[in-house]
């Protein structure tokens, strides 16, 4: 007894990633440090973000430059004008 679809129904759909909200997961780990600091100061804080917006940044910077996700300007991403910050835009030549 077979459970899969009956071969004379031809599916006609094409998927498509959503426009935000999904990236690829980070598998070789190249943002692991940042995402560790990034708990860290989570689980210090209660989980409250806001002290920990510097290091969010930082993360996202990690992850825009080694292309695990699409490069956003920090304004759309509620990052701007942050004090103290050392995540610095950066371009990759793609």
């Amino acid at each position: 007894m077979s459970f899969g679809r009956p071969p004379s129904i031809n599916v006609g759909f094409k998927t498509s990633p959503p426009d935000r909200g999904s990236f690829p997961l980070d598998h070789d780990g190249e943002c692991k440090e940042q995402m560790m600091e990034y708990m860290a100061c989570l689980r210090k804080n209660s989980s409250e973000s806001t002290p920990c917006r510097i290091m969010s940044k930082q993360y996202l910077d990690c992850r825009m430059t080694k292309g695990l996700m699409e490069r956003d300007e920090w304004r759309n991403l509620g990052l701007a004008n942050l004090e103290g910050d050392s995540a610095k835009p950066t371009r990759t030549s793609s």
